[in-house]
Parts: C-alpha cells; sequence; structure tokens
C-alpha cells in the first residue's frame, strides 16, 4: 500500500435506514449542535468501516474531507487506507486519537482524529464506529472524551431499540401463558421461552421441531395456524402470534395444543386425513407416504413435518394428476424432490425437465408437435419460472394451452423461489393453470432432519467410499444456517472430502463458513482472516493462548475477532 497514491473504495450498498443509524441520529444531531462554534465533522461507520453518515459544523472542513473522500459511501478499512480514526478502532477493538503524521495516508495528515466503537449492547460485537475529525490546529484532548460519551449513549439506544421488541415479546408471553391451557412457547432472535405445560406436553427433541415450525410459520406471512404431526406420532395445533418492529417480523408466540396420541407405529387422524388419495392413472401411483418415505430416497432424507407435508402435498397432486406449483429457497431439492415423487407415483413414465431461460422463440412455436411424442405419461418441470421475462411468459402461457387441451398423459410442475411471491413480476400470469401448491423447506427448518440428509449427501457424493462425519463435524453442521440448503451442504462436504477422502470427516475438515454464526455477510478479506483463525485454532487444539501467537496477534484481537465472525464451536 503506497502511502501517498491509494484510495479510499466507494461503496453503493450501504443501508442507509439501518438500526444503527436510527439509533445513531439523535445523538449525532446533538453533538453538532453542543460543537457548532468548532470546525469538526462528526461521521457514522457501519460495521465494515464504510461511511454511513457524516455532519459538518463548518463547510470549510466539509469540503476538505470530501477532496480525501471521508464522505457516505466509502470505506475507511484500514487494510485499504492505512491508519484512520475508523478502521484503526476495528483493529484495535477500542477507542482511539490520531494527530496529523500518526496517519498512515499522507492526505489524511492535516487532520485530528478520534474515533470510538459502538458495540452491540448484547453480542459485544462492533456495529460501527463513531468518528469526530478537525484540522490539526484545532484538536484538543476532549474530543476523545466526547467522541466515547456519544458512542456509549448511541449503545444505549441500541439496547433500548432491541429492548422493545423483547420486552413486547416477554410481555406477549406473559399474556397468553395466563389466559391459556395449553403449551405456550416463544421465540424471538436468540430469545426461547417455554411454559411448564410446554415442557409437560412435549419431549426436548419434540419442542426443537415445533420451535422449527414456529420460525416457519413466523417467516410466512399467509398463514399463523397450522397442525402438524411429529415424528413420535402426537398432532397438535399451533396458533401463532407474530411480534412486529415496523415492516419486521422479529418474533413469535405460539400456543400448543394436542389434537391426538399417537406413536411412530401408528398413524394418526391427521395421517389418515391427509392420506394420499387413490391415483386416476398407472397402477404404481397408489404408493401412501410411509412408502414414499424410505431411507433410500430424497423423500426419506427427512421426518420433519415441514418435508413429511412438502412430500404428501407433492405425491397428492400427482396422484390426483393436478398442475402443481412447488415454491421453496433456492437449492431445498424443489426439482429433485418432484422428479423423484412423480417417477415412483408413476414407475414406466417419464420426466421432461425446462429451464426457464431456456425457453426460447422457437422452443414452443408449436405446442402440438412437441405433445406428438408423448405416449408415455411425462411430467413436464418448467423450473425457476419467476425468472420468466415477459415474452417466456407469453410463450409458456402458449405451452400450458397446449398440455390442458391435450389428450395425452402430461402432468405439468413449475418450481420458483417463494422469495418472490409478493412480487410484481409476469410469472403471475401463469399461476392460472395450476391447481395445488406445495412448500419445499429450507434446511434451517428441518433441524432433526439434518443428520439423515448428511448422510444421504455424503452417500451420494463419496462414490461408494468409506466416509461418515464425527459426531462433532455434525454439531458444528447443525449450528450452521445453510442459508443457500442442501446445495451449500453438497459443496461444504465435497470440500471436506478433498481434505480427508475416507475416514471419519473431522470439523477442521469442513469449510470455515460452516464454523460461522456471523449474521452479517463476511468481505472476502474477513473470510480468509476467518480461516486463518479457525484453521490456527485446530492446530492448537482450541487454546486460544497458543493460537493468537501462531497467528501474531493479542489474545484480545483473537477474542475480538472470534466475536465478529460468530465463530463459537471451536
Amino acid at each position: 500500500m503506497d502511502a501517498s497514491t491509494s484510495q479510499a473504495a466507494f461503496h453503493n450498498d450501504l443501508d442507509m435506514s439501518s438500526r444503527l443509524v436510527r439509533c445513531s441520529q439523535p445523538i449525532i444531531d446533538r453533538l453538532s449542535e453542543e460543537t457548532a462554534e468548532i470546525p469538526l465533522s462528526i461521521a457514522l461507520s457501519d460495521g465494515r468501516a464504510r461511511v454511513l453518515t457524516r455532519v459538518d459544523t463548518a463547510r470549510t472542513i466539509g469540503l476538505m474531507l470530501d477532496n480525501v473522500s471521508f464522505a457516505p459511501g466509502f470505506g475507511y478499512a484500514e487494510g485499504g487506507i492505512g491508519t484512520n480514526g475508523v478502521g484503526t478502532v476495528f483493529e484495535s477493538g477500542q477507542p482511539i486519537h490520531i494527530v496529523g503524521p500518526e496517519h498512515f495516508h499522507e492526505c489524511l495528515q492535516p487532520f485530528a482524529c478520534s474515533g470510538a466503537p459502538v458495540r452491540d449492547p448484547l453480542s459485544g460485537r462492533i456495529e460501527g464506529v463513531l468518528d469526530i475529525s478537525c484540522l490539526t490546529e484545532h484538536s484538543n484532548p476532549l474530543m476523545h472524551s466526547l467522541v466515547r460519551a456519544a458512542a456509549h449513549e448511541i449503545e444505549r439506544n441500541l439496547l433500548l431499540d432491541r429492548s422493545h421488541s423483547q420486552q413486547a415479546l416477554f410481555e406477549t408471553f406473559v399474556r397468553v401463558d395466563a389466559r391459556s391451557r395449553d403449551a405456550v412457547m416463544a421465540l424471538g432472535g436468540t430469545v426461547t421461552m417455554a411454559n411448564a405445560s410446554a415442557h409437560i406436553l412435549l419431549t426436548p427433541s419434540e419442542q426443537q421441531t415445533v420451535q422449527d415450525h414456529a420460525r416457519h410459520l413466523m417467516s410466512r406471512r399467509d398463514r399463523a395456524v397450522d397442525q402438524l404431526e411429529l415424528s413420535t406420532g402426537k398432532v397438535v395445533r399451533i396458533r401463532g402470534t407474530r411480534i412486529t418492529a415496523g415492516h419486521d417480523v422479529v418474533g413469535i408466540v405460539v400456543e400448543v395444543a394436542l389434537v391426538a396420541e399417537g406413536s411412530p407405529d401408528r398413524p394418526s387422524p391427521l395421517a389418515a386425513e391427509e392420506a394420499v388419495p387413490p391415483p386416476t392413472m398407472d397402477t404404481g401411483a397408489g404408493l401412501n407416504l410411509s412408502q414414499l418415505l424410505t431411507p433410500s430416497t430424497l423423500s426419506g432424507s427427512g421426518r420433519s413435518p415441514l418435508w413429511k407435508r412438502a412430500c404428501r402435498d407433492i405425491a397428492s397432486a400427482m396422484s390426483r394428476h393436478e398442475a402443481l406449483l412447488v415454491m421453496g429457497e433456492t437449492g431445498t431439492g424443489k426439482f429433485s424432490l418432484v422428479a423423484e415423487i412423480y417417477h415412483r407415483v408413476n414407475p414406466g413414465g417419464r420426466s421432461v425437465l425446462i429451464d426457464a431461460v431456456d425457453i426460447s422463440h422457437s422452443s414452443y412455436t408449436d405446442a402440438e408437435v412437441a405433445l406428438e411424442a408423448t405416449a408415455l405419461p411425462t411430467l413436464y418441470i418448467f423450473r425457476k419460472i419467476d425468472q420468466l421475462s415477459t415474452q417466456g411468459v407469453e410463450r409458456l402461457n402458449t405451452f400450458l394451452l397446449a398440455l390442458a387441451d391435450s389428450d395425452r398423459p402430461v402432468y405439468v410442475a413449475a418450481t420458483l423461489s417463494d422469495a418472490n411471491i409478493d412480487s410484481d413480476l409476469p410469472f403471475h400470469d401463469l399461476l392460472a393453470h395450476f391447481q395445488q401448491a406445495a412448500t419445499v423447506p429450507p434446511l434451517r427448518h428441518r433441524t432433526e432432519d439434518i443428520p439423515a440428509v448428511v448422510v444421504q449427501v455424503l452417500n451420494k457424493i463419496s462414490a461408494k467410499r468409506d466416509t461418515r462425519v464425527s459426531p462433532a463435524a455434525l454439531r458444528v453442521i447443525c449450528h450452521y444456517s445453510w442459508p443457500h440448503n442442501i446445495r451449500q451442504l453438497e459443496e461444504a462436504l465435497s470440500a471436506a472430502l478433498l481434505r480427508r477422502p475416507v475416514g471419519e470427516i473431522q470439523p477442521e475438515d469442513l469449510p470455515g463458513y460452516c464454523h460461522d454464526a456471523a449474521r452479517r455477510q463476511l468481505t472476502g478479506m474477513e473470510a480468509i482472516e476467518r480461516d486463518a483463525i479457525i484453521k490456527a485454532l485446530h492446530d492448537a487444539n482450541g487454546n486460544r493462548v497458543q493460537a493468537a501467537a501462531a497467528l501474531g496477534i493479542a489474545r484480545s484481537s483473537l477474542y475480538r475477532k472470534l466475536k465478529s465472525f460468530g465463530v463459537t464451536t471451536i
């Protein structure tokens, strides 16, 4: 890095309406009023040392700071711009005061800067930095005290802001518990509560299943009441009350009532009520749910109520010969599950996959021609229809109309991301062609299924080698949120097999992000740093002192980085 030529990078993806900005604004406004007679600038950065806001008490200081790109959108991490009043705070983890030539970059040396970290009151993670900058001739030791006091006030606002949501969750939990005779549970962020009835009615594993389902209900806008069959055979009804902050759902309180006792060996009333109806075609379609859920199949990779419901809904639509819309996050296995269940319902049938991006002008100009070759039962799966353009929607609409008018044995399914359901994308014009919908749940809502999914994925990618996952590695896998679902799990286990082709996969064999519980997206450099820290900790058998010495950093810096990266499993 050159002290005379390096420049701050500009970023256009800042969150200018974040909780940090909201909680900081009144403090910054008051501070600027109190220092109005001194030519200085008050700036706030985000958790990646990027300037979010800046307030100047004099036009002159503002123009000078504009000239050095100390302005909203520009990054001032120490790795890119050297010692400064923002980035150095992240490196040291404490307030700093830098005057003149103490700055690494020559263009910053006319200034004096005092910066203080703004920490999340609960996690201790640095959420941003408050910085006061002025010319060196106006520097005063009081600046250091002033910025520290203001940063503490922002932290208090963050605590109050977060406490409002948690207080609302707690008050709703107490109110519901007082009037209800049922089991009551509350979830919000890292907070989980349950009354005595919940502990009596539900085993720990059943409570975990209900929590997963409650999070699923919390993420949906169309339903806060549901009924599910637990793996132990119990059937429960869940009624949820969402806790909101603005437009965001921050928690949920659920009442859990027992509908029917049961056991895994005896079908419950729910199972009988939702059993797959008799098929309209092909004798192989008489499979019931228990036959579909065999350990050797994808559908058999889970026993969670949400997964079983998805399998049941797909099989039901196939056996009824209804056009099916399959929703879910990217990587959940929507296409594979639909194709597998179809072929089990119709063993002699065939399936045709058509990606939305492949629907060209010539693909379905004459739909009748495409159907001429369809003598066997055929499933057309249109993948990612939410990515279709207006022209693509028109072409697919023409083909779907032809399918509907055909007397050929055809089935129709389409997949899309449920994140786009509320959008105004063109695919909405196609929804009239479908009679049933199924939702494939994300992996994080299938906690009890993860061990079985891991075994199945490992068997698939290991080419019949003697491979398995150690209990410690499985704990790491279960702890991670898997934002890209099964597809990401396959990538992680493939990477682990490169490090340990046979034998028992250990935690250190998994990619670094598997150890990451951070709620923010890490930069490329942060991800490299996190992986180096994880390796050093594994090499030192978890000894923080030895790992810090091997990395050449202070132990306090190591603890701060572990918190920042959300590494808790080593």
